[in-house]
Parts: C-alpha cells; sequence; structure tokens
C-alpha cells in the first residue's frame, strides 16, 4: 500500500511528512528534490565549487545517498541540517579528491557579512565611509581555512541558526559560536586595513 500524494500536498507538508511518505512511496522523494535543489545548489557554489556540471554532479550524489539513508535519518532533527551535513561532506569529498581549493563566489549577501564586521569594531561612522567591493571581500575569505569560510558561509549566506550549524558541521554549538567568532576576525584581519583598523 502506499500513500498518494497529491503535487499540492508536496509543497504544504513538513520535510519530515515527506520523509515518512518516501519510506512508504519511494516517488514521493521527488517533493524533497524540488523544495532543496536551488537552495543546495547555491550553497555548493558559495563553498566554491565553480563549475555548474560539479556542482550538479554533487548534488545528484548527495540526494542518492540522502535517499538511500532515509531510513536512518533522525526525525527529532531537522532534514534541511541533515540534507545540508550531506552536501557540504560531498563537496569536501570532492576538493580532496580533486586536489582543488575552493573559489569563493559572493553575491549580494555579502552585506550581511560585511555589515555584521562593522557592527562589532568600535568606530562604525569610518567605517559607513569605507566602500568595501566584492572583489575584496572574497580575495580576503579566500586566504581563510576551509573551517572558517563554511562556518561564515553557512551563518551569513545560508542564514543558518548556531544548531543548524552545529548539526551540519557535527561540532558542538559551542565550538560554532567560537569558530564564527575566530572567523569573523581572521577575516577582518585580511580586508583592507581601512576596513579594519
Amino acid at each position: 500500500m502506499t500513500l498518494e500524494m497529491h503535487p499540492r500536498q508536496g509543497d504544504d507538508a513538513s520535510d519530515e511528512e515527506i520523509v515518512r511518505r518516501t519510506l512508504l512511496d519511494k516517488e514521493a522523494f521527488v517533493f524533497l528534490i524540488k523544495r532543496y535543489e536551488a537552495k543546495l545548489m547555491r550553497y555548493l557554489e558559495r563553498l566554491g565549487v565553480g563549475l555548474l556540471e560539479d556542482r550538479e554532479d554533487i548534488l545528484q550524489n548527495a540526494f542518492i545517498k540522502a535517499y538511500k539513508n532515509l531510513n536512518s535519518f533522525d526525525p527529532t532533527l531537522a532534514f534541511s541540517s541533515w540534507m545540508y551535513r550531506i552536501v557540504h561532506n560531498e563537496a569536501m569529498s570532492f576538493f580532496r579528491a580533486k586536489h582543488a581549493r575552493p573559489q569563493v563566489v559572493l553575491n549580494e549577501e555579502g552585506e550581511a557579512l560585511i555589515t555584521e564586521l562593522q557592527d562589532e569594531t568600535a568606530d562604525t561612522s569610518l567605517l559607513a565611509e569605507t566602500r568595501l567591493s566584492q572583489k575584496e571581500l572574497t580575495k580576503a575569505l579566500e586566504t581563510l581555512s576551509q573551517s572558517y569560510r563554511d562556518a561564515l558561509t553557512l551563518r551569513f549566506f545560508e542564514n543558518r541558526s548556531y544548531a543548524e550549524m552545529s548539526d551540519i558541521l557535527q561540532v558542538p554549538v559551542g565550538t560554532v559560536s567560537t569558530l564564527l567568532y575566530r572567523a569573523k576576525h581572521a577575516l577582518r584581519d585580511a580586508l583592507p586595513k581601512t576596513f579594519s583598523s
């Protein structure tokens, strides 16, 4: 016996409900793919997977892995964090296999990160006058370690909570807080002196 799922029901159902339905009817998994495909493609680009074909391959592998391991999904956790963790791990495996360094790609969302950096400095009036280009921010981000870039990407570009970041990166919440604090300071140090002074 399978549960029929009308297309509109997939839009309205929670992730966890779709997971339950998928366990009974594999066709329901398409609703999760539709819900997360664009978000995860953007996340892969922000992680530094430069080529569209590579992002598509990584995402396909991640969805296959998620589908195969759906029985092990813990419904007390957020499906989105679980899916982001799978995609994150697939991307890191891709970089290791290719011996490649991620290429940071930014767009207008970089403003949230710039604002956060400005808010934590003493002389915000001076910083308000400073114009930081995306090119300068990208260059500074590229100098950071992967763990710092991952933390900044999840928090400021993917708007993930500390709890979600903890689940995705598989570190305690306290570690996420420390990681973000250090990442922001490292980024500030890597920015042009007119911004960080």
